[in-house]
């Protein structure tokens, strides 16, 4: 491997990792009100939806098989089921309903 590609590898990685770190270290989240505490732990459903959405209404021919996944998860996630069983629920799903018609 060249010298160069492997130091700008490197650079790369320390470029990507600071703001990831940065956050964490910066800010005690002990002291957080209890509001915020509540409206983050809801992030993860919020850019699940955000990147699922577009892709929903394009999954195939039919629209309405798109919805009807999108709908088994927004049920899942409804009921308070953890992110990864919204999307494996919203998978197995489609896959019955797939099988079904």
């Amino acid at each position: 491997m060249n010298l160069t590609l492997f130091w700008m590898i490197v650079g790369m990685a320390i470029v990507t990792y600071i703001p990831r770190l940065l956050p964490l270290v910066m800010l005690q989240t002990e002291h957080w009100p209890d509001w915020s505490r509540r409206m983050l732990s809801r992030v993860p459903y919020a850019v699940l939806g955000a990147l699922i959405f577009p892709g929903i209404l394009y999954i195939n021919e039919a629209i309405w098989f798109g919805l009807a996944g999108g709908m088994a998860a927004i049920a899942l996630a409804y009921i308070g089921a953890p992110l990864i069983l919204v999307v494996g629920g919203a998978i197995a799903f489609l896959t019955i309903i797939q099988f079904i018609i």
